[in-house]
């Protein structure tokens, strides 16, 4: 996250991320319970890499070569 911030700023990140952040969140809080800080964290994380995976599929953005 760093690197990112660092090489786009965060204006940018903030408008790549927010999205996806925000649906992890709430999928998080909504069906996460799994009794484990740890567990929880780990689901929300791969929960936002998957949103954020399938936001950058379907909004048609490329990443620059």
């Amino acid at each position: 996250m760093f690197t990112l911030i660092k090489t786009v700023g965060v204006p940018e990140v903030f408008k790549r991320e927010f999205l996806p952040f925000a649906a992890a969140f709430l999928i998080a809080e909504f069906f996460y319970k799994f009794h484990s800080f740890a567990l929880e964290c780990a689901a929300f994380l791969l929960t936002w890499w998957l949103c954020s995976f399938i936001q950058s599929r379907t909004s048609g953005a490329r990443p620059e070569a």
